[in-house]
């Protein structure tokens, strides 16, 4: 098991179904092929695929991002320095020693 946090949102959820909806349509194109005896080449059906591919993409931008996680990266990203303890002087940036 994986110890990301995976989002839950709709959107991520749609969006996580373009790969198999798109393997789907493929199997469904393959077995209209084998059925109705060459009509429902790849050659003539791949627009098909690319409008499955366009209406997740809608359903994705559409759907609520209630409750969405974002991704978090592996490089930490910069933050504010800590403040020098109490009493110390302060820090010296290189340009000021010379």
């Amino acid at each position: 098991m994986s110890a990301r946090v995976r989002c839950q949102c709709q959107s991520c959820t749609i969006r996580g179904l373009t790969g198999p909806a798109v393997v789907i349509t493929i199997g469904v194109l393959f077995l209209l092929h084998q059925l109705h005896g060459g009509y429902f080449d790849i050659g003539n059906t791949w627009p098909v695929i690319l409008v499955v591919i366009g209406l997740l993409q809608l359903a994705s931008a559409f759907a609520p991002r209630d409750g969405h996680i974002e991704a978090q990266t592996g490089t930490a990203v910069p933050g504010v320095p800590p403040s020098p303890p109490a009493g110390a002087p302060p820090p010296v940036s290189p340009s000021e020693r010379q």
